[in-house]
């Protein structure tokens, strides 16, 4: 498992997950799972910006 280092500014975090799901992941879980990382803190952080996970897309819209 790799620890990745996320962007603080959630508008760059926005494009980086979103990247990686569409790229890499089947799922925000199986993305989270890979890099070690809290899934719950992410959806947080992108919810100050009004963004949401969408499970059928497969990304935060």
């Amino acid at each position: 498992m790799s620890n990745m280092t996320l962007p603080k500014d959630p508008v760059m975090l926005l494009s980086l997950i979103n990247t990686k799901l569409r790229d890499f992941n089947s799922s925000l879980d199986d993305f989270c799972k890979e890099n070690n990382l809290n899934e719950d803190e992410i959806k947080k952080k992108l919810e100050m910006i009004d963004y949401h996970y969408n499970e059928d897309r497969n990304q935060f819209v």
